[in-house]
């Protein structure tokens, strides 16, 4: 992946941090970076969800650099954040449902460890803080496709802590002058998306069952859309928004592939490319789910030039490939 480059700046000078750059979007931004021989690339994670499979290829690169540590540990950002230009923080606990169980942890990782990053990079004076927001933060609102600044009720505990780190990014560029862009992701799905655990999202799950030719779980009736995007879109977006130049304000933008695809749709493009006809068992629907996304990513474009590289159709075809591949 990563064939043409969505930077035109030399990196060769430029120090990154990556928050979370064990996980799954971390580890595809820290691969980018480093292939495009970025001075140095340090990875902060406490291992609680990303794993170390996903960055043993850069152990060796001297660029490389992983530091082990907690977002919840002001110390550790401070620490983390010495000598660094840009920092994308991509630290974070997913999944409403893990949110709804767990509540109390969703809210210590996602709101105290954003805060201790957010204040550890402003005292740090990097040139750029990106961080990943959600599209969760839509919440109950029902109009489509989904504009930045008209928003619902948040329909989670995780809904509700992605949207106060946009409030406190606001803030801290109302009282600080330091600016951020966040990144209100739509589901983004690809290589190293962990298809394990009680949290797997729903298109890992859906080619691990196609791969067993089992019967995957679908929550409702299918006809659930979501604008689902191949992680290479996410890390053109983190790029082109860690190297902006006139960016003077905080900002939110949506990422994401443009395009709606319901549960049933999806099943039947992967299980037909796997040639398998297996019917999905129908549960009922999860607590704190949106019934549809879609994004209109016009304000991405503007602000940062970003415009979708990949179709949800291109990126599951390298996905499915690299799942094939996966060992179990």
């Amino acid at each position: 992946m990563y064939e043409v480059p969505y930077h035109s700046k030399n990196l060769s000078q430029s120090c990154f941090l990556i928050t979370g750059g064990a996980g799954f979007i971390g580890s595809n931004l820290v691969e980018y970076l480093l292939k495009y021989k970025a001075k140095k690339v340090r990875v902060l994670d406490n291992f609680s969800t990303g794993v170390m499979d996903n960055i043993a290829p850069f152990l060796s690169d001297p660029a490389f650099e992983l530091f082990e540590g907690d977002i919840r540990n002001i110390d550790d950002c401070r620490k983390a954040v010495s000598g660094i230009d840009y920092v994308a923080h991509q630290a974070a606990l997913g999944s409403v449902p893990r949110s709804i169980n767990d509540p109390l942890t969703t809210n210590d990782v996602n709101i105290t460890g954003f805060l201790n990053m957010l204040l550890a990079a402003k005292d740090a004076q990097v040139k750029r803080f990106i961080y990943a927001a959600s599209s969760s933060t839509y919440g109950d609102h029902p109009g489509l496709p989904k504009v930045e600044d008209t928003i619902g009720n948040p329909m989670s505990p995780y809904a509700v802590t992605k949207y106060v780190n946009e409030l406190y990014a606001n803030v801290f560029s109302r009282i600080y002058d330091f600016h951020t862009i966040g990144l209100r992701y739509f589901n983004v799905f690809g290589p190293r998306q962990n298809p394990n655990g009680p949290y797997a999202a729903v298109i890992p799950l859906f080619i691990e069952a196609a791969k067993k030719k089992e019967a995957p779980i679908i929550n409702g009736d299918g006809e659930t859309s979501r604008d689902f995007t191949f992680v290479e879109n996410a890390v053109q977006a983190n790029i082109k928004a860690l190297l902006s130049d006139d960016i003077h304000t905080s900002e939110v933008i949506n990422i994401a592939a443009g395009e709606r695809t319901t549960l049933n749709e999806l099943w039947q493009h992967i299980s037909g490319i796997w040639h398998i006809d297996v019917a999905p068992i129908y549960q009922t629907e999860r607590k704190g789910d949106v019934k549809h996304s879609l994004a209109n990513v016009d304000k991405a474009n503007r602000l940062i030039g970003y415009r979708p590289a990949f179709s949800v159709m291109q990126g599951l075809a390298i996905a499915m490939e690299w799942y094939k591949n996966r060992a179990v």
